[in-house]
């Protein structure tokens, strides 16, 4: 016994002491020249691969040029050509043979060994704790030695041998961890050093209304607020909100794109999700609105009695909506950029404008309509409720909106619902507990899809791929109510659980 005790004790440590040597990269130097041998290794490997796949593609151009010129030559006279046996002959063997030998040659995987080396190396690649320990260093360096963004990024730094220059992206990162960080100070300036060099017409994928997104916030933040502005304005003549106006126009039913070829491909059924128990007698009336993102509406589902109830419940606890801070993961009423956060004067957070409405949370403990709601859900989309966030009820009045947004949170926003500890959001379900006489429609702003409410029916999607990636085209906003008021219901459901219910795939958009 006392021996095992020692074993796990050892293994403790050696644990422990692995991890944390794993998350400081960034305070050793040691540690970091192993990186760079690391680095030199995975080049050498990623040449080689190169020069594979440049020698396979040289076959296939080489082939295809043979092949060009002889088809020309052919099908110009095709019965005096084929009259030549010969050619007869040749014209099998290919078809028959050869191009069978092309295929073999274009689906070759070369990539083994590279990517054998590359997962066998990654294991021991720096984490993102690492390298925002490394960006938060940097930054303290910027402080206590006075050097501005301009110099670190120009590698002009004194003494320095190996004089290193930051491109936008090196810019850009750096201000968004600062940014994570609420650090707006380094934010201001790391977005404004990307724009200068923005400015000076070096090429990125980093595009300038992105930084001057962040940082007309960040100078918001710090209570400049002409600056601000000026800033704003200067990123709307560039990009005069084309979302906004793609999201107003589906409001009105206008462009959206229900092709006919799209709706052959929409069916009606009745659905007992693989002859689930509760449903086998008596299965639930399921309509494709969209293929993709896939999105269902399910007919029926919620009755009179149990949206008065919901209802019923729900009025007393109705207050401002609510949502998600990338940043800290906790519910708040006004976390994103450019739509009101905290109030420069007081500190103090402010109501999100693009979320007009009120909201309550209903939990399945203190009534059994809100059970069976919930276990109607878990039968219907099959995934497990116990870690899905509460019935969350809201109410629209007349110009209520809620502004176009994911619900999963995104990978430059790692903490969001943190504090549930559930993992992201998986699957969006959405009640309709209203006709609406006018406006409130639910629209998919990237693809063009808009859902009109109806009483008693429910939707569903998956914010994210079965690979855990995030679907970005389920981007989508509640429409203002034109006449009329709006009640829904809707259950967040998350990662956690659904490990067997929703296995993982190997495809990253599937």
């Amino acid at each position: 016994l006392s021996f095992r005790m020692a074993l796990c004790w050892y293994l403790l440590s050696f644990l422990f002491h692995s991890l944390y040597a794993h998350n400081d990269f960034f305070t050793s130097i040691g540690q970091m020249t192993d990186l760079l041998y690391t680095e030199k290794d995975l080049v050498t490997s990623l040449k080689e691969y190169i020069i594979q796949e440049e020698n396979k593609l040289e076959k296939v151009k080489e082939w295809a040029g043979k092949l060009d010129s002889l088809t020309i030559t052919a099908t110009q006279d095709p019965e005096g050509y084929l009259g030549h046996p010969v050619n007869a002959f040749k014209l099998m063997k290919r078809l028959n043979s050869e191009w069978a030998d092309l295929e073999s040659l274009v689906l070759k995987d070369t990539t083994n060994g590279f990517i054998s080396n590359l997962t066998l190396q990654r294991q021991f690649f720096p984490t993102d704790e690492d390298q925002t320990g490394a960006a938060k260093a940097l930054l303290r360096l910027q402080d206590t030695y006075q050097l501005s963004a301009y110099t670190i990024s120009n590698g002009d730094l004194p003494g320095v041998v190996h004089k290193s220059q930051m491109t936008v992206a090196d810019c850009f990162e750096l201000g968004k961890i600062a940014y994570s960080e609420a650090d707006y100070y380094h934010t201001e300036l790391w977005m404004a050093q990307a724009l200068t060099q923005l400015d000076e017409g070096e090429e990125s994928t980093i595009d300038k209304v992105t930084v001057m997104d962040y940082l007309s916030y960040a100078i918001y933040q710090q209570g400049e607020l002409e600056r601000a502005l000026e800033l704003t304005k200067r990123m709307l003549k560039l990009d005069p909100l084309p979302e906004r106006k793609k999201y107003e126009m589906l409001c009105r039913g206008e462009g959206i794109k229900l092709t006919p070829r799209r709706q052959s491909r929409l069916f009606c059924r009745y659905f007992d999700n693989n002859r689930n128990p509760r449903l086998l007698l008596a299965p639930v009336k399921q309509e494709d609105e969209w293929d993709r993102p896939r999105i269902v509406r399910y007919h029926d589902i919620i009755s009179d009695s149990e949206i008065m109830t919901v209802k019923e419940l729900a009025k007393p606890r109705l207050r401002r909506a609510t949502i998600s801070n990338p940043t800290t993961g906790v519910l708040e009423t006004a976390p994103y950029r450019i739509t009101t956060v905290h109030d420069p004067v007081t500190g103090k957070l402010t109501t999100a404008h693009y979320r007009v409405s009120k909201s309550a949370w209903l939990s399945g403990y203190e009534h059994s309509t809100i059970e069976k709601i919930n276990q109607r859900i878990e039968d219907i989309t099959g995934l497990e409720m116990d870690t899905a966030e509460e019935l969350q009820v809201a109410n629209y009045g007349v110009g209520g909106q809620y502004e176009p947004h994911f619900d999963f949170g995104r990978k430059d926003e790692p903490d969001a619902f943190k504090e549930l500890g559930t993992g992201n959001r998986i699957a969006t379900w959405l009640f309709y507990m209203s006709d609406v006489s006018a406006g409130g429609a639910t629209v998919f702003t990237d693809v063009g899809a808009a859902v009109w409410p109806k009483k008693g029916t429910a939707v569903f999607w998956y914010n994210l791929f079965a690979s855990g990636e995030g679907d970005y085209s389920t981007r989508h906003a509640a429409c203002p109510v034109l006449v009329g008021n709006k009640w829904v219901s809707n259950k967040w459901i998350h990662e956690r659980g659904q490990e067997f219910r929703r296995p993982c795939d190997i495809s990253e958009n599937e």
